[in-house]
């Protein structure tokens, strides 16, 4: 794959000469950004309402058509719709991918104890950091071009999906089909600490590991008992005895189930488990370590479900490319950026995972990703959004 940037001797694309005029573009516009945050924000999307995310969707489509944007909407029969737009450029060059996802984690109901608000200069509700303020950049990032620059250097994609948050199974085909036609992708999810953009992002998988045994009497019948329950024990050592810090490499047993009563030997007991890697090569590893797990107790059965369903986004060189023209354009525009590797997933894995070149952490600058204080700076609104039309221009 051809590099994006020549880093070894220093050349890059051209910054656009007036990317200052961009960004006090952007700054006069700071409290329409907001309000649109705002609206975002108050319109909630639990991933598990498909009727909330279709509105949102439907929303979304207008807003985006305004912006002289071509609107595709994705049907969905269980999950909730999907969003892409096309913003036409020039043929000669390959579009770029600004990738994202609307859903969130709170149930419906929680702008009711969780309302929006602004105070000290940051804006609080569900889901304003991840990710409906970096929706509301992609939006004015596309609008300055558009505003400021009239025909597009290159065409632009957006894709707005609707179940990031619960593992992306209904849209994971189309982003990576949408992907494969692009030169690089742009993911507006939240930045890291002080703004920090990822370069790396673990790869995630869910195992499900079950335990079959025979129940019997505690007391009465403890000896022909084959507890579940103490099997499962033992798998749950030999799990954790899988994971190397060395490697990147982490299993988490969050949950476990078993039992029916505490004179019941149990029958039955379930585990899941969370595994992270930072290698692409160490997913079919650790699938077979994990599905080569044998009974301690000849007498009880084992059954093992799941898999690594996200890649990890790993540090290439054409991602080092990508992040190294950012903090180029982060400089001209006045303030300067750093990357990070975080253990979460995103979409970006996928587009990763197929050897597109991807840069992560684009989004909104805050903290508080699925809590109670979740949050981000208003101030910052203009400058990323800056930062992202910026790449747009830059990528070459």
């Amino acid at each position: 794959m051809a590099k994006i940037i020549d880093i070894a001797d220093g050349k890059h694309p051209q910054p656009l000469a007036d990317l200052g005029k961009v960004l006090r573009w952007l700054t006069g516009r700071q409290r329409e950004m907001v309000e649109c945050a705002r609206e975002l924000v108050v319109r909630e999307s639990p991933t598990n309402s498909k009727l909330a995310c279709d509105e949102l969707c439907s929303y979304l489509a207008v807003e985006f058509e305004r912006l002289d944007g071509k609107v595709k909407v994705h049907r969905q029969g269980l999950a909730g719709d999907h969003l892409q737009v096309e913003f036409a450029g020039d043929e000669r060059r390959k579009p770029l991918l600004l990738l994202g996802h609307f859903d969130t984690v709170y149930d419906m109901g929680t702008i009711e104890s969780m309302p929006w608000r602004e105070h000290d200069g940051r804006l609080y509700g569900p889901g304003v950091f991840d990710m409906k303020s970096g929706i509301a950049q992609m939006m004015f990032a596309m609008a300055a071009l558009r505003e400021l620059r009239g025909d597009l250097l290159r065409p632009v994609k957006v894709l707005l999906v609707s179940d990031e948050e619960a593992g992306s199974d209904s849209s994971r085909a189309i982003t990576e089909k949408v992907a494969q036609q692009c030169a690089a992708v742009l993911v507006c999810e939240p930045s890291g600490p002080g703004g920090a953009l990822k370069t790396a992002r673990k790869g995630v998988g869910s195992f499900t590991v079950k335990v079959r045994g025979q129940a019997a009497h505690s007391g009465l019948d403890f000896e022909k008992g084959q507890s579940a329950i103490l099997e499962l024990a033992h798998q749950i050592l030999a799990i954790s005895q899988l994971t190397d810090l060395t490697r990147g490499i982490t299993l988490n047993v969050g949950v476990i189930r078993g039992g029916t009563r505490t004179n019941v030997i149990a029958a039955e007991a379930v585990a899941e488990v969370d595994v992270r890697i930072a290698r692409k090569s160490d997913a079919a590893v650790m699938e077979r370590r994990i599905r080569s797990l044998r009974p301690v107790n000849n007498k009880c059965e084992l059954e093992i479900e799941g898999g690594v369903n996200r890649p990890p986004l790993e540090r290439t060189i054409d991602v080092v490319a990508l992040f190294e023209l950012a903090r180029k354009i982060a400089a001209d525009l006045g303030f300067s950026i750093e990357e990070i590797a975080v253990g979460g997933g995103s979409d970006g894995n996928f587009t990763a995972g197929i050897g597109v070149p991807t840069l992560d952490g684009l989004g909104a600058v805050g903290e508080g990703a699925h809590a109670l204080h979740e949050s981000v700076v208003a101030a910052e609104l203009p400058r990323r959004a800056a930062l992202l039309a910026g790449l747009i221009e830059a990528i070459g």
